[in-house]
């Protein structure tokens, strides 16, 4: 056997283990989006899952026809509820509490760095 016969031998097996790789891919991002669509009832979802099971590689394909752009939009949106979850925590994890504020407020007042208008400001701001 010469070389180029193994090399294409080997390429066509890179070939095939990517294109399995990207139907594994894409049938579980399927899988995914029929358990978390609200709008598909259990009927619905059972049904896709059957013609998944059975017919695996058409129904991938009819599935990203049909409802592709749904997909997209379900995951955008997912993706946005989780970037503002993550900034809300970011937000209430990284900022003080009202009494830390009042007191590191009322430690530059006694210290003489604010004015108590500034401090009664500070104060009211934080509190509410």
């Amino acid at each position: 056997m010469s070389f180029w016969e193994n090399f294409w031998d080997i390429f066509w097996w890179f070939i095939y283990v990517y294109a399995f790789f990207a139907f594994l891919f894409a049938l579980f991002v399927i899988i995914s989006d029929i358990f978390r669509d609200k709008q598909l009832n259990g009927w619905l979802k059972a049904v896709w899952l059957v013609f998944l099971a059975f017919l695996p590689f058409l129904s991938v394909l009819v599935y990203l026809i049909a409802r592709g752009k749904g997909l997209t939009e379900r995951a955008a949106e997912r993706a946005r509820q989780n970037r503002e979850a993550t900034n809300a925590y970011i937000r209430e994890a990284a900022a003080a509490s009202p009494t830390e504020e009042i007191a590191k407020a009322k430690a530059l007042l006694d210290a003489g760095t604010i004015s108590p208008a500034e401090f009664e400001r500070i104060k009211s701001s934080v509190l509410v």
